[in-house]
């Protein structure tokens, strides 16, 4: 945790103020609002205030950054003293069918990166790395920081929870701005990814900014936006930091929900993934032809298999949620497949039980889709376009009529 700027040398009163009247602050102030936030002496009503005002106002790249450092060092960071870098991470702003990490961090292993990744659950129609990790039988995200040193050490790679300890000040303020609709502000957007990053210790980020129907950023200049104010932030907090914007109109890869992306992340370590995301996971590599040849040549695949060890995992063993029916969604017309609707198809697997409305709810690990044609297909009357992964028909209606949207012949 860093130092502590006591509140003393500023009043609430005055931070509040000048952050009304939108004037630049200092980071002493900065650091002096979100050690309040923390400690209390900075009530949710006035943090609500403060926040209030940034979404009007805005706030510079200088003020960004000293939010971000701030945020970060409201808590635990993790530190790797002896061990051989470079130590690097990837942040994806949400997607469906987004199981790049899953690919990512192995291939960057097989490359000699350390990957130390914290990530989160899903909520809505964007899936979490973490409920996928957990339909594997025995897979632990809720390892210490000694428990996470040796697992970084042998297999190159974690992907863990956040624990309470961690970047508290996000949670603290991110809940704030889901309940004041205070969320779609790109310097609190930016602070909130970045300060939850940098405790791990990296040398590099890079950031996947999603944009479509089924992201959270609609369109390319919203995207575009929020990953250069990322990109510029990130290296002023002192973070090699790159961002890539891409699509999300269309679900990522062959399938939606936990268990199956699971399956898809190992067939596509095995060598037999979909081309769309080994073409995402190589861009995103920085090396497209040594990401290529560790699935190639298997390297990925041992990393990946240490690292399920190594977190409590068997990697052998049938994931769970294996007992859901299947029913298949037909093709209504003959034609082309014009559009299949990320945002769509995401609510049909999100119906299914695939994802949370709450962060405290539960979810299905086996239920999902599974995708069968491609935008630009000819397809024709009766032809499978999905199947329909359910537990015990929950949410089988709703999901029927989102594919009929979301599928679109023409």
């Amino acid at each position: 945790m860093g130092s502590e700027i006591s509140l003393s040398s500023f009043s609430v009163d005055h931070l509040l103020d000048s952050r009304r009247e939108g004037q630049e602050q200092s980071d002493e102030e900065i650091r002096a609002f979100i050690d309040g936030v923390v400690s209390g002496a900075v009530s949710r009503p006035q943090a609500a205030a403060w926040l209030a005002f940034v979404f009007v106002h805005g706030m510079t790249d200088a003020e960004t950054v000293s939010l971000t450092r701030a945020m970060t060092e409201s808590g635990e960071t993790l530190s790797w003293p002896g061990m051989e870098g470079p130590f690097v991470d990837k942040h994806s702003t949400g997607g469906v069918g987004d199981k790049v990490s899953l690919v990512l961090a192995p291939m960057w292993a097989a490359m000699g990166l350390r990957v130390p990744m914290l990530s989160g659950r899903g909520l809505g129609i964007t899936g979490g790395t973490l409920d996928k990790l957990e339909s594997i039988p025995g897979f632990r995200t809720d390892l210490t920081p000694d428990e996470l040193r040796p697992v970084l050490e042998t297999a190159g790679c974690f992907i863990n929870g956040q624990t309470a300890s961690i970047a508290p000040a996000d949670r603290i303020l991110y809940a704030l701005r889901d309940e004041t609709q205070t969320v779609p502000s790109i310097p609190l957007i930016t602070s909130s990814i970045l300060s939850k990053k940098l405790v791990e210790g990296i040398d590099r980020l890079v950031l996947d900014v999603k944009c479509g129907s089924g992201a959270f950023m609609k369109t390319r200049a919203e995207a575009k936006a929020l990953s250069d104010s990322l990109v510029r932030v990130g290296c002023g907090a002192g973070v090699e930091t790159s961002a890539h914007v891409t699509d999300m109109s269309a679900p990522l890869g062959r399938t939606i929900g936990n268990a199956l992306e699971v399956q898809e992340a190992v067939e596509t370590l095995q060598g037999n993934g979909p081309p769309d995301l080994i073409e995402l996971c190589a861009q995103l590599s920085g090396n497209p032809a040594a990401a290529r040849e560790s699935l190639d040549d298997g390297s990925a695949w041992e990393k990946w298999c240490a690292m399920v060890r190594g977190q409590g995992g068997d990697p052998e063993a049938p994931l769970l949620g294996a007992d859901c029916g299947i029913e298949v969604f037909e093709s209504p017309a003959d034609g082309i497949l014009q559009s299949s609707d990320a945002g769509e198809l995401g609510m049909a697997a999100f119906r299914l039980g695939a994802g949370r409305t709450r962060a405290e709810d539960s979810v299905h690990p086996g239920v999902g889709l599974k995708l069968f044609a491609r935008v630009g297909d000819s397809v024709h009357v009766g032809q499978p376009l999905a199947s329909i992964y359910h537990d015990e028909a929950k949410g089988l209606e709703e999901a029927r009529a989102h594919l009929l949207r979301g599928f679109v012949v023409g």
